[in-house]
């Protein structure tokens, strides 16, 4: 009896010096992530897309980021939408001509793609495709996934990626043959991926702000936003739409009741 009584001391112990080893060590893993909380025109309840912004953001895509990353999910007519970039149809047909080949198995060839494709995947490199890295990068800090910054604080994907395109230090070191460039934002404080912005890599057209490196990313990010989230607006006016609603259902079925059992309750009251 002593014996066992000793030996479950020792696995309790044994446990409790296991636990606090691994808390210890994932604790001087951590990083402390700089993440900055911008200020973007599609939060809150009235929050909307700026056109503008996200065919500045397309423009940023296409011209830099679309050599490593694709957007296989992104149906290119969604471009024509009015809640998004807003392109008109021959708009939306020329860029996709003018920009991507997919393969058509009918011809067994390349051809121009059309509205009806969707931005081609490139896995050249090995990069992740964007098209949900807005909403995968949501719960940057916090319970991984769960987006506890984005209800509490406005805070989500688009200022994660904001935050990671400023947020390269210009240090960098080699590490098993790979070079890793310090990032203040990204988990762990070094990233594989080299800077992709320095400020003034597009020309903005006539009327929009200075392409400064801070004004690029904001822009990139609002559209991998909306490219994660198209619908936003339809889902929040949706939303809006219920609450009014409930609202009144709530006061009429509140009237209902007082008057159904006002009787009721005068006739108790004369008992």
């Amino acid at each position: 009896m002593d014996r066992t009584k000793e030996m479950i001391k020792k696995l309790a112990l044994s446990a409790l010096l296991a636990t606090g080893l691994a808390g210890g060590a994932h604790a001087a893993g951590e990083v402390h992530q700089e993440i900055e909380d911008y200020d973007f025109s599609f939060e809150g309840p009235f929050g909307s897309y700026d056109q503008a912004q996200l065919q500045r953001g397309l423009q940023i895509y296409t011209q830099v980021c679309s050599g490593c990353h694709g957007l296989q999910y992104v149906p290119l007519r969604a471009l024509g939408d009015e809640s998004g970039p807003g392109y008109s149809d021959a708009e939306v047909r020329a860029y996709a001509q003018q920009n991507y080949e997919v393969f058509d198995e009918d011809l067994d060839d390349y051809r121009p793609a059309t509205p009806t494709d969707t931005f081609p995947a490139n896995d050249a490199v090995g990069a992740p495709d964007l098209s949900l890295m807005a909403k995968a990068r949501a719960g940057f800090h916090g319970p991984y996934g769960t987006g506890i910054n984005q209800l509490v604080k406005g805070m989500g994907g688009p200022e994660y990626i904001a935050s990671l395109l400023t947020g390269y230090t210009g240090e960098q070191m080699e590490q098993a043959g790979t070079i890793l460039y310090e990032n203040t934002a990204f988990p762990g404080g070094w990233i594989s991926m080299a800077p992709p912005l320095y400020g003034e890599d597009v020309s903005y057209s006539e009327g929009q702000p200075e392409p400064t490196l801070e004004q690029e990313a904001q822009d990139v990010a609002a559209f991998l936003m909306w490219t994660a989230e198209p619908k936003m607006m339809a889902r929040k006016q949706a939303g809006l739409t219920g609450v009014v609603f409930l609202t009144l259902l709530s006061v009429l079925l509140y009237l209902t009741n007082k008057r159904i059992w006002k009787p009721v309750k005068r006739k108790a009251d004369e008992a």
